[in-house]
């Protein structure tokens, strides 16, 4: 029985989405080896360090259970600091990866074949990392429970009206659809590492995850149908999740926060972030494994092209924000906005600017688009200015409320730093482990875009 991925047309004059040449066998060698050959020591040494800052992670929260929420930063006005922000933060990673599987597969976007695995997979350890925060941040992590609709003897049930099961529900709910969707694109891999196999157990696992896969004309058309019903799920939770993060500020009546205007730019800032976020590791990842062939500066670039669309549409946010604010009338806002661009601040709003607005404009030129070391730059960059939208967003509505007596000026603490740092530590290590033991490119799907996939290319069979 066949166990070829069914094939997706070509459009004439496109460039190759696949180079070097590859044949269906010479793509299953290449992408199998990186997880059949001997461990790097490499390998080893980056699951160290990622593994010394994950331990950084446990002892920081570990600290934070014996002794509260006092040991972070957080102060009258600013009551929310670092955890907020570290949870949008990596919520909005965590986009990328259902954005290229899902709506770009619905839109049979066919570059998406070579780095849609590696940005699901993305995805997973992201919200893994932002579901963390919103547990820890409350304070009291032992009726953590509470937030959650589980009948008990005390007959105690959340309050709905709160953001926080709002974030609860979103992001857990997108974590299972994005699970399912990534899961289902790994079956047919997985047969095939079942199929060569050397060792009993490993056939074993690779056989029970596999689910009975044998590639035949029935298990490939159950297979389409059950991808596109979960790619149809997936979409509109791209939008919904951080949307309803964005509601969390949205509701209130805090100056800068209370507004219509964040649904929509947070899932632009998301998504720019989360692309940002795949460009870096794919750099990396396609240059240690020596992935030039599959990941190539078409597929990289073609995410630079969404960065400069997200990250105009971001820029475009920030300028209706300060247009919004004088256009009300509303001497509030007003003067939240000048204190951020002009105030105590200001340091980190022009880093956000210059991250965020300014570093995008580089990509309308195809030369810097297209060099590896301007776009690796770029997106570092961009991440940094993401993280700092989210800080000023945050602290800089807070600091400043209706009360001058209030003001204060927050400053974070080894504390915060710490479990920031950490919470990278489990990202890298999930991400090692995944890129060590699965395959981080879709074997099935790159077969399909290659010439010896379509029945209608004659002799490019041979």
């Amino acid at each position: 029985m066949s166990t070829e991925a069914p094939h997706i047309p070509t459009s004439p004059g496109a460039p190759p989405l696949v180079t070097g040449n590859q044949t269906f066998a010479s793509v299953t060698e290449n992408i199998c080896r990186i997880t059949e050959r001997k461990t790097p020591p490499v390998w080893y040494l980056a699951l160290g360090a990622a593994m010394s800052l994950l331990l950084v992670l446990f002892g920081s929260i570990g600290y934070l259970f014996w002794e509260g929420t006092g040991i972070w930063g957080l102060n009258n006005p600013v009551g929310w600091g670092w955890a907020i922000i570290n949870f949008v933060w990596w919520v909005g990673i965590g986009h990328a990866g259902t954005l290229i599987s899902a709506i770009l597969f619905l839109l049979r976007q066919r570059w998406r074949t070579s780095i849609n695995r590696f940005a699901e997979a993305m995805t997973l350890f992201a919200i893994s990392c932002a579901l963390i925060f919103p547990g820890i941040h409350v304070g009291r992590i032992w009726v953590a429970y509470w937030m959650f609709p589980i009948p008990n003897q005390m007959q105690m049930w959340p309050n709905f009206r709160s953001p926080l099961l709002w974030d609860v529900f979103a992001v857990s709910t997108y974590f299972a659809a994005s699970l399912l969707f990534w899961f289902t694109g790994l079956i047919p891999d997985l047969a095939t590492f079942r199929d060569r196999a050397t060792s009993k157990i490993k056939k074993y696992i690779f056989g029970f995850l596999a689910l009975g896969w044998r590639g035949g004309n029935r298990q490939w058309r159950h297979y389409e149908l059950a991808y596109l019903i979960l790619a149809g799920i997936s979409t509109p939770l791209v939008l919904s999740v951080h949307s309803v993060v964005s509601t969390d500020f949205a509701i209130s009546i805090i100056p800068g926060w209370h507004t219509t205007i964040f649904p929509p730019y947070f899932v632009a800032g998301a998504i720019f972030s989360g692309f940002a976020m795949v460009v870096t590791l794919t750099i990396i990842a396609r240059k240690l494994f020596h992935l030039e062939d599959f990941i190539t500066v078409n597929h990289l670039e073609r995410m630079n092209k969404i960065i400069l669309l997200t990250g105009s549409m971001v820029g475009y946010a920030y300028g209706m924000e300060f247009f919004i604010a004088w256009y009300s009338g509303n001497i509030y806002e007003q003067a939240v906005f000048l204190n951020r661009a002009f105030g105590q601040y200001a340091w980190a709003y022009w880093i956000m600017i210059s991250c965020n607005v300014i570093v995008p404009q580089l990509f309308w030129f195809r030369k810097l688009r297209t060099s590896i070391p301007v776009m690796f730059i770029a997106s570092l960059l961009i991440n940094v200015g993401m993280w700092f939208e989210r800080f000023v967003i945050v602290v800089t509505s807070l600091a400043q409320d209706f009360l001058p007596a209030n003001w204060d000026y927050y400053r974070p603490t080894i504390w915060d730093i710490s479990t920031f740092v950490g919470s990278f530590g489990l990202f890298f290590t999930l991400f090692l482990l995944f890129i060590r033991f699965l395959p981080m490119i879709s074997i099935t799907e790159v077969k399909a875009v290659l010439p010896q996939a379509d029945p209608h290319q004659g002799g490019s069979h041979e």
